[in-house]
């Protein structure tokens, strides 16, 4: 890690639920149902659909996957692919039109405080509520905790981030990658089983981009959250990834797991990294999938 990363982020103890790392994708690893039985995350067969005036629209296809604490697992796809469709839906905010997903053992039904989502967008971050105010607001809207108790891990958070000298302040006086690292505070600050990220550093610059993913890496070091995170970045999948799940352009369907462990920041321009990417390209649009319909009448 960077230099530049570890001096943002500074040390602080962890928090008593900060997930322990498990052994990911490799060879030797337990059979299929043993490794599917210790998934924290499962998405079994999962089809996703809107509505248009015209029709009924099918965003993904029996999209099946397992994510194990402590992984940094990878949704990449082009847009359209149904990609951020299948986060929300794994956050609780759109039900499948078929097939289970489960985390801890329980289906998934609706969303709570174990999912939490990091969205692309930087007004996700209420204005008038202060920097310390933000990310104390979950804690208490879910009674996480108590007024006292939410402030100091507010204030913990945003020290780890490091934005503590700006508690006080207004979103409208953060720059962009500010306001997204109140955005990993709050989610970090409510503990979740799952920390979800839908191209949360889309909208950055490029410098701001890397400086972004070399903080979020630096943190996952520390205290090994399971992450699930969503790009349409090859480059950027296979430096935040331990593992990347490729959808198929519309409807989304699954091509590929890549284990990209091997990979980081620094590994960008090598012939190893540019192979894989490469490789992902033609896994992710040659030999387009047959007899599946993006949308049909209602």
């Amino acid at each position: 890690m960077t230099a530049a990363a570890t001096a943002t982020l500074r040390a602080a103890p962890a928090p008593a639920r900060a997930a322990a790392p498990l052994p990911r994708s490799q060879p030797g690893r337990p059979a299929a149902d043993t490794a599917s039985a210790a998934a924290l995350l499962q998405v079994q067969g999962v089809s996703l659909e809107y509505r248009t005036p015209e029709h009924v629209v099918r965003a993904t296809h029996q999209v099946s996957f397992d994510v194990h604490q402590a992984e940094r697992f990878v949704l990449l796809g082009p847009s359209g692919c149904g990609k951020s469709t299948l986060l929300k839906a794994i956050a609780g905010f759109i039900p499948p039109a078929e097939g289970e997903i489960h985390l801890d053992g329980r289906r998934v039904q609706g969303p709570g405080p174990d999912r939490i989502v990091v969205f692309q967008e930087f007004d996700q971050l209420p204005p008038w509520k202060t920097v310390k105010q933000n990310v104390m607001f979950p804690l208490l809207a879910s009674r996480t905790l108590g007024r006292r108790e939410a402030e100091e891990r507010a204030l913990h958070w945003l020290d780890r981030v490091g934005l503590s000298r700006f508690a006080d302040v207004h979103p409208h006086q953060l720059s962009g990658g500010m306001k997204q690292r109140v955005a990993i505070a709050r989610a970090l600050a409510m503990q979740p089983r799952v920390l979800l990220m839908d191209e949360p550093f889309a909208a950055l610059d490029a410098l701001t981009r890397r400086r972004m993913q070399e903080e979020l890496l630096a943190l996952w070091e520390e205290l090994r959250f399971t992450l699930l995170f969503v790009t349409h970045s090859i480059e950027e999948a296979l430096v935040v990834g331990s593992r990347i799940a490729l959808l198929s352009p519309h409807p989304g369907r699954m091509r590929a797991e890549i284990n990209s462990h091997g990979f980081d920041l620094a590994s960008q321009g090598s012939p190893a990294f540019q192979a894989t990417a490469q490789r992902i390209h033609h896994l992710l649009f040659d030999a387009p999938p047959h007899g599946v319909h993006g949308d049909h009448p209602q």
